[in-house]
C-alpha cells in the first residue's frame, strides 16, 4: 500500500545535526496519521507521500520546517525563591506564556538567587537531518480519521 491521505504510517526515525551527530532516535516504532493532521512535520509527510513499506530516506529540515527559529523572547529569569526545591540545570518546568498558553521551560543556569530559563524547544534554531524507515503502511480506521491520529500499539492511547 502506498502512503497517501488517511494512511496509518509506522516508522523508525533518527534525528542528527548537520555534522551527523545523533541527537535522538526512536526507541519504539512511531505511528502517525498521514495527510495533514499535524502529527508530524509537513516536510516529512511530503517526503513520504506515495512511498511504501521498507522505504528509507534522510531529509534535511531547516529550523522553520522543524522546531522553529529561536525566540529570544522565551528566555526568562526568575528568582530562585519562586522555584520548588531541587531545581537543577537541565530540568524542565511547565509554565504559561503571556497569552496563558502552556510552555515548557528548561533551566539553563542557576547563578546566585537567579534561575535562567529557556522556553524554546531544545532543537529550535537548528537544521536537522531526519533518517526515516517506513515499517508499515495501512489504511486508517474511520475512528482514527475522525480523531485525527493513529490508535494502537505505536499510536495514541485513550
Amino acid at each position: 500500500m502506498k502512503i497517501e491521505k488517511n494512511s496509518a504510517v509506522t516508522l523508525h526515525y533518527t534525528v542528527s545535526d548537520t555534522s551527523g551527530k545523533l541527537l535522538e532516535e526512536s526507541k519504539e516504532p512511531m505511528s502517525y496519521l498521514h495527510g495533514g493532521y499535524g502529527n508530524t512535520f509537513p516536510k516529512v509527510e511530503e517526503a513520504l507521500e506515495g512511498q511504501q513499506t521498507a522505504y528509507q530516506t534522510t531529509i534535511e529540515l531547516k529550523p522553520e520546517d522543524a522546531f522553529g527559529l529561536r525566540d529570544e523572547g522565551l528566555l526568562q529569569t526568575i528568582p530562585k525563591s519562586q522555584f520548588p526545591p531541587g531545581v537543577k540545570i537541565g530540568g524542565q518546568l511547565e509554565g504559561r506564556d503571556d497569552s496563558g498558553h502552556s510552555i515548557v521551560f528548561t533551566v539553563l543556569k542557576i547563578k546566585g538567587d537567579t534561575v535562567y530559563l529557556d522556553g524554546n524547544h531544545p532543537l529550535a534554531g537548528k537544521t536537522l537531518r531526519f533518517g526515516i524507515k517506513v515499517l508499515e503502511v495501512r489504511a486508517a480506521s474511520e475512528e482514527e480519521i475522525s480523531h485525527g491520529h493513529v490508535h494502537g500499539a505505536h499510536g495514541h492511547h485513550h
